[in-house]
């Protein structure tokens, strides 16, 4: 019985986990990174002091900072509006793509 409870705790920390680091497309993330250039830069280098440097950021962190704009349980009015429409799968390819960068 005692196995059998940590299994199940298991795998389910193992399925968020897994939800919140899943490896993402970087070539589809590129695609998608045209609206994020803007402020962002073509290359994940901001020339504005205020907006961040997103090239070389850990992808699981840009993960799970658009998933906080998109709920907004981190506000920021217009990265909230951005974040709104992007699904969980654009999230994890635009986090790749933005680590993928150096």
């Amino acid at each position: 019985m005692k196995r059998t409870l940590l299994t199940v705790a298991s795998a389910a920390i193992l399925g968020l986990s897994s939800s919140v680091m899943a490896a993402g497309d970087a070539a589809a993330g590129k695609a998608k990174a045209a609206s994020c250039m803007g402020c962002h830069g073509a290359q994940g280098i901001s020339a504005v002091p205020t907006y961040p440097n997103l090239a070389g950021q850990k992808a699981a962190y840009t993960a799970k900072q658009l998933h906080a704009f998109k709920n907004k349980t981190r506000n920021d009015p217009t990265m909230n509006a951005m974040s709104g429409p992007l699904s969980n799968a654009d999230i994890d390819n635009l986090a790749a793509y933005y680590a993928s960068l150096k």
